[in-house]
């Protein structure tokens, strides 16, 4: 644990610096940056059903900070409406996310409070939930380049979770610790068209052996993840979005792909 917890303090260090000024909030934000603070409402037609979004600004009680409550309903309908094989979809929700973002408005610095419960089994319970807290700094841009480095810790709370010995303990748990590092990545094709492509390393820090040793797969106590997006500014309201998330045991090809339609209130 106490290199792994090295490891993460290292690779923060490289990714915080300076801050890059935010203008006032006006009529309309700015739905290419990853920290902008606004109403909205998106759904999005995936490989595994319908996944639905809404996000609600709220007033912080501070002039110098913007707040955001972001609530996700993902693979609605997964069999009937998504295209991967049975074992991967249901007709039930697959899992639910919900985040709270609060971005400083002067130093471009943002922490956000994240929170995803999946309803799928994996190795070590048959539910799960992480629940993360994050900062998030944007770099001064480098041309047509952004640069969101984040860093953070969370818990992993199990459902019926699968103990060391391969008993079952009935009910909700904590399973252990992680930690993430990772970035989101902004290049300006157009006033109107961006690609992201969004990096994050996760690793257990403490918990059960079963937790530590397979929680991101078999034998695996950490994982890279990917998400690249092409998007489209229709109106300043209105976009669509192509994402592709995979990571370091899933192909690009079998990974998530999803196209999704956001609209700023």
């Amino acid at each position: 644990m106490i290199k792994k917890l090295a490891t993460l303090i290292g690779l923060v260090g490289l990714g915080l610096g300076t801050a890059q000024v935010f203008a006032a909030d006006g009529e309309v934000q700015d739905m290419s940056d990853p920290l902008a603070i606004y109403t909205q409402a998106g759904f999005g037609l995936t490989d595994k059903g319908l996944n639905l979004k809404v996000g609600q600004t709220y007033d912080t009680g501070d002039a110098a900070t913007a707040g955001m409550n972001i609530i996700e309903i993902k693979g609605i309908y997964g069999d009937a409406l998504g295209w991967r094989g049975d074992a991967q979809t249901t007709d039930s929700v697959d899992s639910f996310r919900i985040r709270n973002f609060k971005t400083n408005l002067t130093n471009g610095r943002a922490v956000q409070l994240d929170a995803s419960y999946s309803l799928k089994p994996n190795l070590v319970s048959e539910e799960s939930a992480d629940v993360s807290y994050s900062i998030i700094q944007a770099l001064p841009a480098m041309g047509r380049f952004n640069f969101y480095p984040l860093a953070g810790v969370g818990t992993s709370l199990g459902n019926n979770t699968i103990e060391d010995d391969g008993t079952t303990d009935s009910g909700y748990s904590i399973m252990g610790f992680y930690g993430l590092v990772g970035m989101y990545s902004k290049l300006a094709v157009t006033d109107k068209i961006w690609i992201n492509y969004n990096p994050f390393w996760l690793t257990t820090l403490s918990g059960s052996d079963n937790y530590e040793d397979n929680y991101y797969g078999q034998g695996n106590d950490n994982i890279l993840t990917h998400e690249f997006a092409l998007s489209y500014q229709i109106t300043p309201r209105f976009n669509v979005r192509y994402f592709a998330n995979w990571n370091e045991n899933v192909d690009f090809m079998d990974g998530d792909q999803r196209i999704e339609f956001n609209y700023q209130l």
